[in-house]
């Protein structure tokens, strides 16, 4: 259903930019948040024509919050688990962003609109080997793949980070090494908290937390989605 949806939308936004009407979309976009989210409605899975729109694939209200906090630390450092829009648009806000991602088809579109600020390293998952060590996956069409090297890709950039942002793979097991890496006063950002797993990964934190669930309007999802802002507790 996914893709059906997703090559209809295309099909209407040709038609649509073929009749003029797309560059009306393109002025309401650039001066309503509304008119932001129904535009970015045509956007999805093309990273090229979301791009202009400078948004986050999270709730809006979460990226309001998150562009505030890189308001007065310009020189964060970012932890990204999951490439896309939101490397562009943390890059354009933080002083360096590390992004992690699985599948490398998706990181060659990825790299070249990034600055130099800006990295992508791909750490593709390897076969499970059936062991309690494996580091496995919920979601559809990766069962039999372990993510335990991709969940550890944290552990090869020293420091702490400002904003983490858990947005891949194997969520739950990203969240657990993340926690210990986010700096005092630092936010992790864990996107689609609509699913009940990843709560439950919040609910077991293995450090004290407090935690602000956002819901609203998503860009290019035509309904509304959680986004999770995930502190340490002082």
């Amino acid at each position: 259903m996914k893709s059906i949806y997703v090559t209809a939308i295309r099909a209407l936004r040709r038609a649509l930019a073929a009749v003029g009407i797309l560059g009306l979309l393109d002025r309401w976009a650039a001066r309503s948040r509304r008119g932001l989210w129904f535009r970015s409605l045509f956007s999805i899975y093309d990273l090229e024509d979301l791009l202009p729109y400078d948004v986050p694939w999270w709730t809006f209200r979460a990226s309001d919050e998150v562009e505030t906090f890189l308001a007065a630390k310009p020189d964060a450092r970012v932890f990204e688990w999951g490439s896309g829009a939101s490397t562009a648009w943390l890059s354009r806000r933080a002083g360096s962003v590390t992004s992690v991602e699985h599948d490398a088809a998706w990181a060659r579109i990825v790299r070249p609109v990034l600055p130099d600020n800006a990295v992508v390293q791909v750490v593709e998952p390897a076969a499970a080997s059936g062991g309690a060590t494996d580091v496995l996956s919920a979601k559809d069409g990766f069962e039999g793949l372990d993510f335990g090297d991709y969940v550890q890709a944290v552990d090869h950039v020293d420091g702490t980070f400002d904003v983490i942002v858990v947005d891949g793979r194997a969520r739950g097991a990203c969240y657990d090494r993340a926690i210990s890496r986010l700096a005092p006063g630092g936010v992790l950002v864990f996107d689609n908290v609509d699913r009940q797993r990843y709560r439950d990964a919040i609910a077991d934190s293995p450090v004290p937390v407090d935690v602000e669930w956002t819901r609203g309007m998503t860009p290019a999802l035509p309904y509304p989605t959680r986004t999770a802002l995930v502190r340490l507790r002082a």
